[in-house]
């Protein structure tokens, strides 16, 4: 059986065209409660457990992320840095970007 000539070139194509993005892009909402997150910020990311504890609805994306690096390379060790420190390692850095962006879109406590 002969195969057209460009047919391998459309196989090959369709094979690795996925192969650059992710198949599902990451639900920073989902990532917020499979990571644990809830269960010091509150399911609503506006109710943290101790008065102490940020409230991080509606929190600048971009500022979030770099807290949390920060937080996970050690680069930021004061406050209550220590109670999550202890859970960082279990969150890469593209779940800590959508955790982040998720944040973002939620309505802050001051509004």
């Amino acid at each position: 059986m002969n195969m057209p000539k460009n047919s391998t070139a459309v196989v090959l194509i369709a094979l690795t065209a996925g192969l650059s993005t992710p198949a599902i892009a990451l639900d920073g909402a989902q990532l917020f409660v499979a990571k644990t997150c809830v269960a010091c910020h509150g399911k609503d990311a506006k109710t943290p457990i101790l008065p102490i504890y940020p409230k991080l609805a509606g929190q600048n994306p971009d500022y979030a992320y770099n807290q949390m690096l920060d937080i996970k390379s050690g680069a930021r060790a004061n406050g209550q840095t220590a109670a999550m420190k202890g859970v960082m390692h279990l969150v890469s850095d593209e779940e800590l970007r959508a955790i982040a962006d998720w944040l973002g879109t939620l309505q802050s406590c001051n509004n």
